[in-house]
């Protein structure tokens, strides 16, 4: 399915599916994509679906709408494109549409002889450094491999790290390798005030930090208006740049400012300078430290940089989103299983009450009873939410593992009597004690044989059997919970172990066997399903003997 998914502006983290052949793009809260941002209008854009494909059309719209960067009326879009309405920023995806393109048959044969015995070279990876110098180089393939190595440190910094802060400090300390500066910082744009704030700063002195770095405001205002880099070799006599006015801080001698330009827009700003602090003298005719080819590599770190910060911000956004339609769903859910249990308590308390007016006994056992159970319920309900909820680390005790299954087997005797259960338990005498964690280990097998037991409900001559044994190599324990129950179609088999997925309808919370797997995990196990429909099903909850 096509959708939509804001990843700039106020509503960053969206996602529109698209589904329907019209759609509406404004800032009406009757459109039905609409966008909180004041730059757009009312009525922006439309969408249209033809033949499976939108296409995006600009209704008048006050700002008009952009394509990958370019102004557009009617265009067809297609799956990546970067949708633009005001200061927001969408991405288009779709599934691809179109042949795949047939090639001929690819075999990979084997070698006939060793690879030294062939005119090639087998060359292990790259480290570091990827084109040392070497003692013949001209003075420009000498630069060109520095700059090359500078590019390839870039790139490598980019993809080791997810952390925008720890990626800008990096990207810093490379350009210090590279150009011999006395300051630098960099500076990001922020999406709400559109203004750069500083995220990152280097002095090559050591005294980091002591000295107000000032930037000049024209600078900055043509590179990011312009989107090119500057560098200037005399701050004080450029004219170009209002040196006296605009460049605050006397001392700067030497500066480059490039823009951060990634694939939606302009990101921010690298800047970097010479500076002699107050107090010192400017000694007039010193060699020049910056030059175009400086200003050139700059840029393209500025690109490198800019592309890992919307990549960055690209993927908090995502998982943003899916934290939240997580949230939606979990809240979803436990709202309509708590809604439940309260209308049990609520009618088990009318029970109550009719019996207390009317002196009735019957009614008031009745009534109880009731409430008895949505209490036992929603007791359950709030466990398995703090146990799945909470990541921790079992505490190991030496347990009996048919004492600890035994106590399961009573405490769900009344439940299957209930439903005309049949419950049996077959222990293996010969299992030694073994290190597990009692509490977690007694909620993840009462939660499989709970289950078993609500499949047989509606099963005549109903049996659960709950059994305990060795593996083979006697590494292993097995608890075995099978019944003849209703039993999961293979459809469901895949999907009963995912939170708030429930077979059981308003009985279940789909809690419960998420949370026994994850306490399987917990102890290095694992838990196994074999289930045929109207046949019934085998659950093995299986982890390993730890050493005492």
């Amino acid at each position: 399915m096509a959708s939509l998914f804001v990843i700039r502006g106020r509503d960053q983290g969206r996602r529109f599916e698209l589904s329907l052949d019209t759609y509406f793009i404004g800032r009406d809260h009757d459109s039905a994509i609409q966008i909180h941002d004041s730059e757009v209008s009312r009525r922006h854009a439309e969408l249209r679906r033809e033949n499976d494909r939108y296409t995006l059309s600009d209704l008048r719209s006050s700002n008009g709408c952009f394509i990958n960067g370019v102004q557009v009326e009617d265009q067809l879009l297609r799956s990546g494109d970067r949708l633009q309405v005001g200061s927001t920023l969408l991405i288009y995806t779709a599934p691809v549409h179109g042949d795949v393109t047939e090639f001929g048959q690819i075999t990979i044969s084997e070698a006939q002889g060793s690879p030294t015995d062939e005119p090639s070279q087998i060359v292990s990876s790259q480290g570091p450094e990827v084109y040392p110098s070497l003692d013949g180089d001209s003075p420009w393939l000498a630069r060109a491999r520095s700059n090359l190595q500078v590019m390839y440190s870039t790139a490598l910094a980019v993809s080791h790290t997810l952390d925008i802060d720890e990626l800008l400090v990096r990207i810093l300390d490379l350009i210090f390798e590279w150009v011999d500066a006395d300051r630098g910082c960099v500076m990001l744009l922020d999406s709400k005030s559109g203004k750069l704030i500083p995220k990152a700063r280097r002095d090559r002195r050591a005294k980091a930090g002591a000295d107000t770095l000032s930037i000049s405001r024209t600078i900055l205002d043509y590179v990011l208006q312009n989107n090119e880099g500057v560098v200037t070799s005399n701050a004080r006599d450029d004219q170009r740049w209002e040196a006296g006015r605009s460049i605050l801080t006397k001392g700067v001698r030497e500066a480059i400012c490039v823009p951060m330009q990634g694939r939606y827009g302009t990101v921010g700003a690298i800047y970097v300078d010479t500076y002699t602090p107050p107090g010192q003298v400017m000694v007039q005719g010193s060699p020049q430290k910056f030059s175009s080819e400086h200003l050139k590599l700059m840029v393209a770190i500025g690109h490198q940089a800019a592309l890992a910060v919307e990549d960055t911000s690209y993927y908090s956004a995502l998982v943003q989103a899916e934290r939240m339609a997580a949230m939606g769903k979990a809240i979803a859910g436990l709202s309509h299983d708590i809604k439940n249990i309260l209308q049990g308590m609520q009618g088990g308390s009318y029970l109550v009450n009719v019996g207390l007016e009317n002196d009735n006994a019957d009614a008031i056992e009745k009534g109880w009873s009731i409430v008895e159970k949505n209490q036992d319920r929603i007791s359950n309900l709030v466990m398995d939410m703090l146990t799945f909820s909470k990541d921790r680390r079992p505490d190991f005790e030496e347990h009996d593992l048919n004492q600890l299954v035994g106590d399961v087997c009573e405490l769900l005797q009344a439940r299957a009597d209930e439903a005309q259960t049949e419950l049996r338990f077959h222990r293996n005498e010969d299992l030694p004690l073994i290190l597990f964690d009692t509490d977690l280990m007694h909620r993840a097998i009462l939660n499989v044989a709970a289950n078993a037991v609500d499949a047989c409900r509606e099963v005549d001559d109903a049996v659960v059997s709950v059994s305990t044994s060795l593996c083979d190599d006697s590494k292993s324990v097995v608890v075995t919970i099978s019944d003849n129950g209703e039993g999961i179609p293979p459809s469901d088999q895949e999907r009963i172990f995912q939170v708030f997925e429930s077979t059981k309808g308003t009985r279940g919370t789909g809690l419960g066997l998420p949370v026994s797997l994850k306490i399987l995990k917990e102890h290095d196990g694992t838990i196994d399903v074999e289930s045929k429909p109207g046949q019934g099903s085998c659950f093995r909850l299986q982890f390993p003997i730890r050493p005492t």
